[in-house]
């Protein structure tokens, strides 16, 4: 027990060195225990991943990477300003579809510039 018990500390750790607010009712539970991130850091997470894999595979315009971002910002915001509280889940979702375009942009831009320069 004890050693679960340490491992998920270590984790939580982590998940403050992320920068994220951790708050118990805006974060999964895995067997009693709290993820240490929150559910949209989590999806950002994910997206990240799912977003270079796409980038190999795929390459999406910019323009949708653009809107995934605002996807995320928009139900963010409209929780900030207090209209209405999301869920978890939502927030895993917007935090996907964030996470992917936080990655395209800048792996876009990135892959623009070294095309531009090749052809110099």
């Amino acid at each position: 027990m004890k050693n679960s018990l340490d491992r998920w500390l270590k984790l939580m750790k982590i998940g403050t060195v992320l920068q994220c607010h951790q708050m118990p009712e805006r974060s999964f539970f895995w067997k009693e225990y709290q993820f240490p991130v929150c559910a949209r850091c989590f999806g950002m997470l994910i997206g990240h991943l799912l977003g270079v894999l796409i980038f190999i595979f795929y390459r999406l315009p910019i323009v949708i990477a653009i809107v995934l971002c605002l996807i995320t910002f928009i139900d963010w915001f409209i929780q900030y300003l207090g209209i209405f509280e999301s869920t978890n889940w939502r927030r895993l979702i917007t935090g996907i579809l964030g996470g992917i375009g936080v990655v395209i942009i800048p792996l876009s831009l990135i892959s623009m510039l070294y095309v531009w320069i090749s052809g110099l």
